[in-house]
């Protein structure tokens, strides 16, 4: 992210920006799959990688020096890999070369573009981690998930990885003015992510609906919207941050396209009311290594990185929506909210071995440590199962431990037809977990089992969010079935929880 100095956007210039013609103005479908979750692990591990790479070239990985370009290729080869269309676009600032990468996902809308961007390059006088690899890895990451999933959303999806941004947005500004009007008035709407793993974190969200500020062009407010729904589904507060034209958002509201993004903050200082929010400290910057040879790979918070790597993910699913390739939910031919007992049996085999934090069906009270959601409420009405619904007097209090834990349905008597099994879920834990934990949902038929979840712990703080999951279990139409959710907190003591809410089984 650039310093204020180097500001070129004021407030003016944007608000006139955002009434230029040209966005594209359709609306992304209602419906969509619910976003994987992105792995911590995978975001941090192309973190090390930039860091090797400043290491081995000067120590940056700024415009025109040789750790810039090997970033950018390090991402291509990744991109490549997983079946992008991947393009650099190359122009000259200050007498060296720079470099745009842009991925395009196959398939979708070429007439409604949804793009996702971040500036690649830092300064000369550190490797840039937070400021932005951060950003650029989180990105990363979620397009490589797109293809891991094979996903297939209604819009186009393109990626990109900005250079010399620090020198004043140069490259993706070069990208806006050197497209024709045409191609401009196919994105629907630009994303952009810089600084999300900030070491003092806040939570901001570009205030597209002008809440405080001037806003962005038609659309952004629904990009704020559906950026800041994550971030209440794990109950973490958010504040506005403006369009002040310090990032690569500026040159896309300036044609008048769409924007939003988040970001946790700079060199600005967190106050004492933000501190009450989010923890952290008062009165120290977000980022005390910003611009400075410090933003290595310990100046990243882990569970802003994570809670911001999953947000996007959740904005590409929802604002690119659903597929064609989808088919449409059936009927629902059984389903079960959980707000009442319907014969849900807690270590119905006897085997068990949990010391606390069992399964139980009951109104789940949200408990969180150090800013970390960890206990959620029901994801609709007030019943959930849940490991250890009471909060107690501090978040470890009732959280699953000492080994494993288990529920089971009644019998569940499905029609020929069935098709699909659908619940909401999440597992939450802190850096003390491990891959020895998990939480798995199962069907149980008369002939044999399948695990249509299994979710690992890990060794990283990792928020509590409720997650949509689909599964097949037309294999088991005509039969009558059970649900078994079992959890374990396997490894070394670990706090962790977890819950399931909102079954249904449809045709």
């Amino acid at each position: 992210m650039r310093s204020r100095k180097m500001a070129t956007l004021g407030a003016a210039a944007l608000l006139v920006g955002a009434f230029l013609p040209g966005a594209a103005s359709a609306a992304p479908p209602a419906a969509a799959l619910a976003a994987p979750d992105i792995p911590l692990a995978n975001v941090k591990a192309h973190l090390t990688q930039f860091q090797t790479i400043a290491n081995a070239n000067g120590g940056n990985r700024a415009h025109g020096r040789p750790g810039y370009r090997a970033s950018l290729d390090y991402v291509k080869a990744r991109l490549d890999a997983a079946g992008y269309q991947t393009a650099i676009q190359s122009f000259t600032y200050r007498s060296a070369t720079g470099y745009n990468l842009i991925a395009d996902w196959p398939g979708g809308d070429a007439n409604n573009v949804l793009m996702v961007g971040g500036h690649l390059d830092g300064v000369t006088a550190g490797p840039g981690i937070n400021d932005n690899g951060s950003g650029s890895a989180a990105i990363l990451e979620t397009a490589l998930a797109v293809a891991r999933t094979g996903h297939q959303p209604d819009r186009h999806l393109r990626f990109a990885w900005w250079g010399a941004e620090e020198l004043g947005l140069i490259g993706s500004t070069h990208y806006v003015n050197n497209l024709p009007s045409s191609e401009r008035s196919r994105i629907g709407g630009y994303l952009n992510f810089d600084m999300i793993g900030s070491p003092n974190p806040g939570y901001f969200a570009y205030d597209g609906d002008g809440s405080s500020g001037s806003g962005g062009p038609a659309g952004s407010a629904e990009i704020e919207r559906v950026l800041r729904s994550h971030f209440t589904s794990i109950n973490v507060p958010v504040q506005d941050t403006a369009f002040d034209g310090r990032s690569d958002y500026g040159p896309f509201i300036r044609v008048g396209i769409p924007a939003g993004g988040l970001f946790t903050g700079a060199e600005g200082r967190k106050t004492t009311q933000q501190a009450q929010l989010w923890g952290g400290q008062a009165g120290v910057a977000f980022d005390r290594c910003y611009h400075a040879s410090c933003d290595t790979t310990a100046n990243i918070n882990d569970t802003a990185l994570d809670r911001n790597a999953d947000a996007i993910a959740h904005a590409v699913w929802t604002l690119g929506g659903e597929g064609g390739t989808q088919e449409p939910p059936g009927d629902v031919v059984y389903s079960d909210d959980l707000e009442t007992n319907t014969g849900w049996t807690a270590d119905s085999g006897g085997t068990d071995t949990a010391t606390a934090g069992a399964w139980e069906r009951g109104t789940p009270q949200p408990t969180s440590y150090s800013g970390t959601a960890l206990q959620l409420a029901a994801a609709n009405g007030s019943g959930a199962l849940t490991t250890g619904a009471a909060a107690g007097g501090d978040a470890g209090a009732n959280d699953l431990d000492g080994g494993t834990s288990t529920i089971r349905s009644g019998q569940i008597a499905l029609p020929a037809g069935t098709r699909t099994l659908s619940f909401s879920w999440y597992l939450a834990h802190l850096n003390n977990s491990s891959s020895s934990d998990y939480l798995r949902v199962s069907v149980v038929g008369p002939n044999g089992s399948t695990t249509v979840l299994n979710q690992p712990g890990a060794a990283s703080n990792r928020a509590g969010s409720w997650r949509t999951h689909e599964a097949d279990v037309s294999a088991y139409a005509g039969q009558t079935v059970r649900i078994l959710v079992e959890a374990a907190d396997a490894g070394t003591a670990s706090l962790i929880e977890a819950g399931v809410d909102d079954i249904a089984f449809s045709s």
